[in-house]
Parts: C-alpha cells; sequence; structure tokens
C-alpha cells in the first residue's frame, strides 16, 4: 500500500475542507493508498469529516496564518512578524523532525496545502512533492513582511517537485506545474433541501450565508445593521455569537457546510478561496469583502471580477450594509456565472496526483 502524507494549513478552516475534498476523491480512485493527515487547528473537524480506516491523523502545527487586528478582517502586521520570526527560527529543527517522520513511515508522496514544512524533507529523502493551492505564504507575506525577512519561504517552496496550481494563483516558481479551476466538497441534494425547509419555513425569504472565517474577532458583529435586513434569513458559523430570529448558527457537530453555502441565495465572505469554491460550484453569487493589503485575498478577486463572477465592498461599506430581495436579485442578473468555467475540478486533481504517485512507484 503506498503513503501518502498530506500537509494542510493551520490557517482556519477552508484549506482543511478543500483537502477533504482531494482526500475523499483519492480514496474513491484508488483502494491501494493509505493517507496520513498532517495538521492540527481543524483536525476535530477533518476527523468528523473522514472516516476511513485508511486516513490516519498527525497532529503538528505546519503554519502560523494571518493574524488579524481586532474588530477587523484587516492583518495586524506586528503581530505577524513576531510569530513569524518564531516559526521560521524553529524551522531547521522542524525539518530534521519531518525528514525522521516521512523516513520511518515510509512515505511515497508528501502533498501540502500550502505548509513550508515538508518540502525540503522530502528532497532529501528522494521524495516526490507536491504543492497544491492558490498561493504560497511566501507570497501572501509579501508587503506585510519585509522581502529580506522571507527568504526561508522562498527556499522551502523551491524545493517543491510540483505546482498544482489553483485558479487565481500568480505563483511562479520555474519547475513543473499544472493549472485547475475551482473545487469543493460534494453536496447533497435531499440535504439541501432539508436545509432550506428548516431556515425558511415561510418559504418566502432569502436565505444568506455569511462567512467571515473562524479567526475573525466576533465581538461587535452583533451591532451590525445587515442583521436588520427585511425579510432575510441568516446562516453562520457556529463561532457567530448573533442571537436574533433570522440568524441561523451552524451546528457546532455540523461538517458539510458545503451544503448551507449551496441551499443559499446569496454568500457574503471574505475571499477565502474554499468558501467562494464552494459558492461558484454551486452556482451561488458572492459578495465579497475586499482586503487590499492581502495579495492572497486581490488574486482571487482579480480572478473572479476577470470571469464576472462577483461583487467587492470593502469593510467600512460592509459595516452599513442590508441586504434585501432586489439586492440579491440584482447580483443574480449582473454575475455571469459560466457553469464550464466553474466546473469542479477536484476529479482532474486527484487524477492528476495518483499520476505522479504511480510514476513514482514504476522508478522504484
Amino acid at each position: 500500500m503506498k503513503v501518502i502524507a498530506y500537509y494542510i494549513s493551520d490557517y482556519g478552516y477552508g484549506h482543511a475542507s478543500r483537502s477533504i475534498a482531494i482526500i475523499r476523491e483519492l480514496l474513491l480512485r484508488n483502494s491501494n493508498i493509505r493517507i496520513i493527515v498532517c495538521h492540527s487547528f481543524a483536525i476535530s473537524f477533518m476527523k468528523n469529516s473522514i472516516r476511513s480506516s485508511r486516513v490516519s491523523f498527525r497532529e503538528v502545527n505546519t503554519d502560523i496564518g494571518y493574524f488579524l487586528k481586532s474588530d477587523s478582517i484587516y492583518p495586524y502586521k506586528k503581530l505577524l512578524l513576531e510569530e513569524y520570526l518564531k516559526f521560521t527560527n524553529e524551522l531547521d529543527c522542524r525539518l530534521l523532525v519531518e525528514e525522521g517522520f516521512l523516513k520511518s513511515n515510509h512515505v511515497d508522496l508528501v502533498l501540502s496545502d500550502i505548509s513550508p514544512l515538508p518540502f525540503q524533507s522530502a528532497r532529501n529523502l528522494g521524495i516526490p512533492s507536491i504543492g497544491l493551492s492558490n498561493f504560497t505564504w511566501y507570497t501572501a507575506y509579501r508587503g506585510l513582511i519585509e522581502e529580506s525577512e522571507l527568504t526561508p519561504l522562498k527556499e522551502a517552496y523551491s524545493k517543491m517537485t510540483y505546482f498544482f496550481s489553483l485558479a487565481g494563483s500568480n505563483e511562479t516558481w520555474g519547475f513543473d506545474s499544472k493549472e485547475y479551476g475551482f473545487f469543493s466538497r460534494k453536496v447533497d441534494l435531499s440535504e439541501i433541501n432539508s436545509i432550506r425547509n428548516q431556515v425558511d419555513k415561510s418559504y418566502e425569504k432569502k436565505i444568506v450565508f455569511l462567512g467571515l472565517g473562524m479567526k475573525v474577532d466576533q465581538a461587535t458583529l452583533d451591532l451590525l445593521p445587515i442583521w436588520d435586513s427585511p425579510d432575510i434569513e441568516f446562516v453562520v458559523s457556529s463561532n457567530v455569537p448573533v442571537i436574533r430570529e433570522n440568524v441561523q448558527q451552524i451546528p457546532l457537530d455540523y461538517v458539510e457546510t458545503q451544503n448551507y453555502i449551496a441551499s443559499s441565495n446569496l454568500v457574503i465572505t471574505k475571499a477565502g478561496w474554499g468558501m467562494v469554491g464552494e459558492a461558484l460550484n454551486n452556482n451561488v453569487p458572492l459578495l465579497i469583502l475586499e482586503r487590499p493589503l492581502m495579495t492572497e485575498d486581490q488574486s482571487t478577486i482579480t480572478y473572479l471580477k476577470k470571469y464576472n463572477a462577483c461583487e467587492v465592498i470593502d469593510w467600512n461599506e460592509f459595516k452599513n450594509l442590508q441586504v434585501d430581495y432586489s439586492f440579491i436579485d440584482r447580483l443574480n442578473k449582473n454575475l455571469i456565472r459560466d457553469k464550464h468555467t466553474f466546473k469542479n475540478s477536484v476529479n482532474r486533481i486527484a487524477e492528476d496526483i495518483l499520476k505522479v504517485l504511480n510514476e513514482q512507484e514504476q522508478l522504484v
């Protein structure tokens, strides 16, 4: 049985949810693989989502992500630099640990979305590695951290064997890469109907999914005027402390959140790639909260605007926003969602991952 070590970013749930989609497809396509998930932040979520004897979990901190200012979706640069320096100062020691892990577990292929941790270790052992993402932390931190401090990340990512570039990516690493569109976990149509009946018992209102991510400080959200939007039922994550008659939290133990997104008439979110993919793959209009300082967000937004697939507002506009039927209907009419352009790419990605694994097997 071939072994894949799958490293997943510890920043939020987006990397975890899209990795779940890939893992499920890999298991479905090949019964002769075993996957070790290397992750920490959303590990309980992943364990509840993937129940297979062929998947094991190793709890390890894979990266640091972003740090956000209080009551904001914008980055806290000072704290980010402090935590980044701690992470990179430990990197040489951690690479030795990863090398020992890969060797002792007889790993045949390394996947990473998009932790810098495993690439040098895989290269040292002659194990092929695939970076799978719409960005790297090296490019994400440019503009937030001085370029001279980013050398350790640049060197780590340069050791990738392949880069599987996802929609919106502007990465140029100068080696073998492939390009893919958005993908997401697959939905359950009966579950979508059940959610719609549960959220809007009157069958007369619009459902808006408001997703700001699990890392956003939620303290003052309850004061926003958006909750007073007429004839709107809101769906929010379990961590959003807003108690209103028209606001429903997704149950804490409910892991297939893509079904809630697919059941909505509008998704309002920051430009997190995973949630954007789940909205696009289910033909739900998008209103994106723009964060100009975040390179990853800007790349995704530029890609979406190219296809007229979203509208964008800034944080100050959002703090005064209300939505209604006419607002949602206007977005539906204005946004062009080409079903071919936004076809779920999960099948093609899994197929190409297995090709790399098979090529390695033939070389041994």
